[in-house]
């Protein structure tokens, strides 16, 4: 494929500052997400180039797949690059690279980049069981196709639409054909911001290694999800619009998650830039501070392909305040820039409460801004940062410095300092008593 956005990508001083201090904006987010496109990129390539290397047996096929595929992208720049974004691509290609496994996808994603052009050609792409998985539009059924063992069908794609078809019997793609599932989309608009999601309920590939998937969404559960993201977006317009930008810059698929006995599960993977897993959520807030939550895990997630801030893990693992387990330090940063963006979150959304939500929210803040300038001092005094790494923490522990100097109620402040020595002492108890904060654990 030709690449023109293939380019080396850099984070100027100031930006790296801006993202640092938690924020960034849109437009330093919009770097990230340019340079996760590159990477999407090599990766495919490199799906390629490792087939041939090891003599595959779908060598040949792959490099149909990606001619295929470059053709279509000198005509349709637009579709290849809606297809090579989806997070599950991305996920899909980096397995393919490291095992050799799940290289005849390379079709399937050359499928979906010629429907989305409407371009006339047919391309045969794998089944398993049966279905056929179109990365970035849905899966099709085929029925009286085996359910058990793999084969291969065809996509007969034309301008005015696709089937996928397999011994005579074909599925419409798109609308409610029956045999066809397509990813749905949610939408949301307020204050002249507006944020859309597909939701990926189907792909093998969308979030990897996550032990707690949910199937398919029914009509009403997605419904539901409409109606709580529409005022949690609402929330994040007015009271965190900077917040919203991010979100609507580096986030485009929301990935269904089983339900937890209560709250919310959300999870964001390094290998799937721009999704958010998550379960239902149970009302507009959970799911705002969600949004700022796992927005800040990909930014970062995103930034460390381009410079790294740890040095590789010893083995040391320390505490964190929101975890039950030790940490080791990458993971430790991990949770300490995301606590930055959920005390950033209740430091302004405490402003627009009143009564004991108020009370409640300024404890948020007490406590997770307290925490987060905790681990930052372990993360500076351990020893694993690389130099760009400290400039970064450093910077996230002025800010949240700042943010200490700001009086709290007391009721706030009461509860904040309960939730956190009742949370250290629960985990002493369920690590066997280990150290003190900020300590080596393990190694």
């Amino acid at each position: 494929m030709t690449s023109p956005q293939l380019t080396e990508h850099r984070i100027p001083a100031d930006a790296f500052d801006e993202l640092a201090a938690g924020t960034g904006g849109a437009p330093v987010v919009r770097r990230l997400v340019a340079a996760q496109y590159s990477k999407h990129l090599l990766l495919v390539r490199g799906v390629l180039e490792a087939a041939r290397r090891a003599g595959h047996a779908r060598w040949a096929a792959a490099r149909r797949a990606y001619d295929l595929l470059a053709a279509v992208q000198a005509q349709h720049p637009e579709a290849v690059a809606a297809v090579l974004r989806h997070p599950s691509v991305g996920a899909w290609a980096r397995h393919a690279v490291g095992t050799g496994e799940g290289v005849e996808q390379l079709a399937s994603v050359a499928a979906a980049a010629v429907v989305r052009a409407g371009v006339t050609c047919e391309v045969d792409v794998p089944m398993t069981g049966g279905v056929v998985t179109i990365p970035s539009l849905g899966q099709v059924t085929l029925p009286g196709a085996s359910a058990a063992g793999d084969a291969t069908a065809t996509v007969h794609s034309a301008p005015d639409g696709a089937e996928v078809s397999v011994e005579g019997v074909a599925v419409r793609i798109g609308g409610a054909a029956p045999g066809w599932a397509g990813l749905r989309s949610l939408s949301a608009e307020a204050g002249g911001r507006s944020f859309r999601v597909l939701v990926d309920d189907l792909d093998p590939h969308r979030m990897p290694g996550s032990g707690n998937l949910r199937s398919r969404l029914s009509e009403s559960e997605t419904e539901r999800w409409q109606g709580v993201l529409q005022e949690a977006w609402g929330l994040l317009a007015r009271n965190h619009p900077d917040v919203a930008d991010e979100v609507a810059a580096a986030i485009t698929v929301f990935t269904p998650l089983t339900a937890p006995d209560q709250g919310l599960s959300s999870a964001t993977s390094r290998e799937t830039f721009g999704c958010i897993a998550l379960s239902t959520p149970p009302d507009p807030h959970t799911l705002a501070v969600t949004l700022a939550h796992e927005t800040q895990h990909a930014k970062l997630s995103a930034l460390l392909d381009i410079v790294p801030l740890t040095r590789p893990d010893d083995g040391a693992r320390y505490y964190a305040p929101w975890r039950d387990d030790p940490r080791p330090v990458g993971g430790l940063l991990q949770g300490a820039y995301a606590f930055l963006g959920v005390a950033g979150f209740w430091r302004r959304q405490r402003h627009h409460e009143s009564g004991e939500d108020a009370v409640r929210a300024g404890a948020e803040f007490a406590r997770w801004r307290e925490a987060a300038r905790t681990v930052s001092g372990t993360l500076l005094t351990s020893g694993a940062l690389t130099g760009p790494g400290e400039r970064f923490v450093a910077r996230m522990a002025r800010r949240l410095d700042d943010w200490r100097r700001e009086p709290v109620p007391a009721a706030s402040a009461a509860i904040a300092r309960e939730a956190a020595d009742r949370h250290l002492t629960l985990w002493r108890e369920r690590n066997g008593g280990a150290g003190h904060v900020g300590d080596v654990l393990r190694t």
